[in-house]
């Protein structure tokens, strides 16, 4: 999302993230990938389970789709950072509006699957 958050603030928006580490790795986390968008802490998944977000098992690492996420972010530059306590929880991708409104939704299935910066973009239009 850092390379596109310019055009999600030209289209009004603005970008947060929401991480499951404690405040030592939300620091590093923010130092190593150079986000200057906020980053809210949720230990305790409380927000994942709210966005009813689901869990991978181990037979996620094998999936093709997933290998094939790792290879394109380990080309752009990106590697793992520690696993911490919930290493299998998936993410998700959301645009919220005024009046508590969902815009759009994307649950990940597995590790790598994130919506595209243009269905999000599309989404604030």
């Amino acid at each position: 999302m850092r390379d596109h958050e310019e055009a999600i603030e030209a289209a009004g928006a603005s970008v947060a993230a929401v991480g499951l580490g404690d405040l030592r790795y939300a620091s590093a986390f923010r130092e190593e990938t150079g986000i200057t968008f906020p980053l809210l802490i949720d230990a305790d998944r409380r927000a994942y389970k709210a966005a009813r977000l689901g869990s991978a098992s181990l037979l996620h690492l094998a999936r093709r789709d997933n290998h094939a996420a790792r290879k394109r972010a380990q080309a752009a530059g990106h590697r793992q950072h520690s696993l911490g306590e919930h290493a299998l929880q998936l993410g998700g991708s959301f645009v919220f509006g005024p009046g508590d409104t969902e815009h759009f939704a994307h649950l990940s299935e597995t590790f790598g699957d994130n919506a595209s910066p243009e269905d999000l973009l599309a989404a604030l239009r």
